[in-house]
């Protein structure tokens, strides 16, 4: 609690952030996605964008190449993703969703939209615009509108 006797807002962004989260993982787990690991959500976004190499991956998600190898590796072998010999470099490999990929990225949509439609029938349009105006501030407008970003959150 503040001096004011409210709760912290960082700690409510935490919270809010767990629970959302919490939601989405019941809601995927309830369609066969059960197996999601905490990474998963940023790498089926990404790669829903298009593909990429494990260094690409590396760089959109601020972690070292052998941080992105390791969760390909595991995302591989659970059958979210695959890797393409690249035709334009016949040494290079892409990593692309795979349908089962493909299919626990429009779950996770399907999810995003409706936690979204459920807000604003709860708190009305304009307050569900406050917020995501609050949030874009927070997170920086040149951030949200990167390119990479961007490719997210479609």
């Amino acid at each position: 609690m503040t001096r004011s006797g409210k709760p912290d807002f960082g700690i409510l962004l935490l919270l809010a952030e767990q629970e959302f989260v919490s939601a989405l993982r019941a809601a995927t787990a309830g369609q066969g996605f059960d197996d999601q690991g905490r990474s998963d959500g940023f790498v089926l976004r990404t790669l829903g964008a298009g593909p990429t190499s494990v260094t690409g991956l590396a760089e959109r998600l601020d972690i070292t190449k052998q941080g992105a190898s390791q969760i390909v590796d595991d995302m591989e072998r659970r059958g979210y993703v695959e890797r393409r010999t690249d035709p334009d470099d016949a040494r290079a490999r892409l990593l692309h969703l795979t349908a089962r990929g493909e299919d626990a990225l429009a779950a996770a949509r399907k999810f995003h939209q409706a936690y979204e439609r459920k807000l604003r029938r709860q708190f009305g349009d304009e307050a569900i615009e406050s917020v995501r105006g609050v949030l874009t501030a927070m997170a920086g407008e040149a951030q949200v509108s990167t390119p990479h970003f961007r490719a997210l959150m479609f």
